[in-house]
């Protein structure tokens, strides 16, 4: 990556913008409310009011703010960016409707869930395709968050087995490390564009 100004775009679009960048925002908003769930899958912080801090982030950060970034995305003309950060608002707005909607009278769910984080495997692994055209932090959340995606739902089938929670917790883990990512990519771009200049580097798989 060379030493001029890099472009707002580096992290989900080629295209050279004519607004403010949204994608650090989304991607904040993401990390955040990844880290916060993670924290709790891997049983670092067991307080049981914890949930009520992750659903307080995924309706506003995780979910509006993410939301609004992909929309944004959709007027710069990056598909990827509206399908990915507009996909995961909506994910952290359909968790926080699922986990405040459960009750008692809900009987179990966990194969219902199960089926549900595999669909959103799915989804990432393609999106995971798609970033290959990015840079290496993009990429990294993507492969990262596809893997965490698919130990969280081994996870939710295993509700019930003698060791119920190993798969969610090592999900939490990968969670953590997706979080992590997102926050550099995030980081970048704002210090980056703030500065004009590189100074935390997005660099691009070779030929892309």
């Amino acid at each position: 990556m060379s030493n001029e100004t890099p472009a707002p775009s580096s992290t989900l679009a080629a295209t050279t913008p004519t607004h403010a960048d949204p994608a650090p925002l989304g991607l904040a908003g993401f990390a955040l409310t990844t880290l916060l769930l993670s924290f709790v899958n891997a049983n670092i912080i067991k307080e049981s009011g914890a949930i009520l801090v992750v659903l307080g982030l995924a309706a506003f950060y995780g979910g509006l703010a993410q939301f609004i970034a992909g929309v944004l995305e959709w007027r710069r003309g990056n598909t990827f960016g509206l399908m990915a950060f507009c996909s995961y608002g909506a994910f952290w707005l359909s968790y926080y409707w699922i986990v405040t909607h459960l009750s008692a009278a809900s009987g179990d769910v966990h194969q219902a869930i199960g089926l549900y984080l595999i669909g959103w495997c799915v989804i990432t692994a393609y999106l995971a395709l798609a970033s290959l055209r990015t840079n290496l932090a993009v990429i990294a959340v993507f492969v990262l968050l596809t893997v965490t995606f698919l130990l969280l739902a081994i996870g939710a089938f295993q509700n019930g087995t003698p060791s119920p929670d190993a798969m969610t917790k090592v999900g939490g883990w990968f969670g953590i490390v997706t979080a992590a990512a997102a926050f550099y990519a995030s980081a970048a771009v704002v210090v980056n564009a703030q500065h004009k200049r590189t100074v935390l580097p997005l660099p691009t798989l070779p030929g892309s």
